[in-house]
């Protein structure tokens, strides 16, 4: 007994010397079957199935949820539902990153993988002086064009005199658009 009673009292004033926090008392504990909430000793409920199975329950409400066959991941409030759903713990996997998808360069219809990759490692100056080059061709051309073809174009708008309008100004031949009844 003064022995015990000795350990004890060097624990408390006189501690390790390392300056390691005190030894903490293990408690063993169960989890609960349905709930899978941890079990302290002299709580919950034992259940022996005909089939010798063990079940333990924290509570009687666990244990009647349980025997009224009412699945534990529909109930929000139990480790099941939580589970499911990626709730808490998240710092033991960790959230998976997203892939970042990788460029990956095909050729073209007009050009080969090589005819980009050159046309990549041109210098801007260089490519911009060459799709000037381009424009000022392509400008040259449409003035050419323009050039050729000065016939003197009938406007879209209007008719030919040979086609005769219809007596009344133009109008549809079947009379007035308000008329409502036979003729």
């Amino acid at each position: 007994f003064w022995l015990k009673w000795q350990l004890f009292w060097d624990q408390i004033f006189f501690p390790l010397p390392c300056g390691c926090p005190k030894r903490a008392m293990v408690i063993k504990t169960d989890l609960c079957s349905y709930t899978e909430y941890r079990i302290y000793p002299g709580h919950g409920q034992k259940f022996v199935a005909k089939d010798a199975k063990v079940s333990f329950f924290i509570n009687a409400k666990a244990d009647s949820l349980f025997h009224q066959r009412i699945k534990p991941v529909k109930l929000r409030w139990t480790q099941a539902w939580r589970r499911m759903n990626k709730k808490g713990k998240m710092e033991e996997g960790g959230k998976k990153k997203a892939r970042k998808a990788q460029k990956f360069q095909k050729a073209i219809v007009g050009m080969s993988l090589d005819d980009i990759k050159k046309k990549k490692a041109q210098k801007p100056e260089l490519r911009q002086a060459r799709e000037q080059a381009a424009k000022e061709a392509k400008a040259k051309q449409m003035a050419q064009k323009k050039a050729s073809s000065s016939k003197p174009a009938v406007p879209k708008g209007k008719a030919d005199k040979s086609q005769k309008l219809p007596k009344g100004g133009g109008a549809p031949a079947g009379g007035s658009k308000n008329f409502k009844g036979k003729k």
